[in-house]
């Protein structure tokens, strides 16, 4: 009964265990465009739309994108931050103390305009 219903689903789908045999059942396009990739024509697996679609399915594919994106630029900050933390903690730990000079602490004295002090 399901042999009726679905008569080609056996023979759309390759077998695994035939590498040879579906390197032959390639259309003339296929095997062209493994040949030579100049001026032939590609077959992509997911084609481009040929209607357009209506305004509800935009919004939702537009607010999924918009979603998506905040996400990955939440990541690149957070990953960013994590990195120069981590840079400033090696650098510290390698140095021994801080390694920006412009946060110096007041370990040194500082130098004195007075002349009297520099004889």
């Amino acid at each position: 009964m399901t042999d009726q219903q679905n008569p080609q689903t056996s023979q759309n789908l390759p077998s695994s265990s035939s590498s040879s045999s579906s390197s032959s059942k390639l259309t003339p396009e296929t095997s062209k465009a493994n040949s030579s990739s100049s001026g032939q024509k590609i077959r992509y697996p997911n084609p481009a739309e040929t209607s357009i679609p209506n305004a509800a399915t935009l919004r939702e594919q537009w607010k999924f994108a918009i979603k998506q994106y905040s996400i990955w630029y939440s990541h690149a900050w957070g990953t960013a931050i994590l990195a120069g933390l981590s840079f400033f903690a090696l650098g510290w730990v390698i140095k021994g103390s801080n390694p920006l000079p412009s946060f110096k602490g007041d370990d040194s004295p500082a130098p004195s305009d007075d002349p009297d002090n520099s004889k």
